[in-house]
């Protein structure tokens, strides 16, 4: 249909409604796949900078729109990290898609990178995470803040702060079992005037 209907047909906006909808419904079935059975990883040995700037910056781009600006912030020495790649990119969109919708007048997205050690000290206050080499990838943005009282639940299925009718509850349920599959660690911090900051926290190769 596309071939044969021009952008100067009538017909041609409601086919990119059908289109449209047709990847909003098939994203929707494979977060939901997500719960029902973890899904296979092809892990390999990646570069998480080269990832950000060759691949994922230019959907971003499109995806968030030119009111929005992005800015990458790459970490000098950037240890390796083992992950699947395509998993790498469904955890910045949605996380980039989360921080879209609380800035329709624009704003700034940012995503940056860097090796952490965390140390004893900082796992007695974590309990679940071992001390050693991380690489973190920090995703925040000029939107408004989630309220305190959310936060304990944003990972949970079907917990939104959208409004009704707006978004699914499964991004970021999706992202947190990635994450926790890739044997990382994710957090978010409640920041007054600010969209929260979202921390993951990957196991350096």
């Amino acid at each position: 249909m596309q071939d044969s209907i021009g952008p100067e047909q009538r017909s041609h906006r409601n086919l990119q409604e059908i289109l449209s909808a047709s990847r909003r419904a098939a994203d929707l079935s494979g977060q939901l796949l997500a719960f029902g059975r973890k899904p296979m990883q092809s892990l390999r040995v990646l570069d998480l900078d080269e990832i950000l700037r060759r691949d994922i910056s230019k959907m971003l781009a499109r995806l968030i729109g030119e009111d929005i600006d992005l800015v990458l912030v790459p970490g000098s020495d950037l240890g390796k990290v083992k992950l699947d790649s395509i998993q790498v990119e469904q955890v910045v969109m949605n996380l980039a898609v989360n921080a879209r919708d609380p800035m329709p007048e624009g704003g700034k997205l940012t995503i940056e990178t860097r090796n952490v050690e965390l140390d004893r000290e900082y796992a007695a206050h974590r309990t679940i995470v071992p001390p050693g080499s991380y690489l973190l990838l920090q995703v925040s943005d000029t939107g408004h803040d989630i309220p305190s009282e959310l936060l304990p639940h944003i990972f949970k299925p079907f917990s939104t702060t959208k409004e009704q009718g707006k978004g699914t509850g499964l991004g970021l349920a999706t992202i947190y079992g990635i994450v926790k599959q890739s044997g990382g660690f994710i957090w978010v911090y409640s920041q007054a005037g600010m969209g929260p900051p979202f921390k993951i926290y990957f196991p350096r190769v």
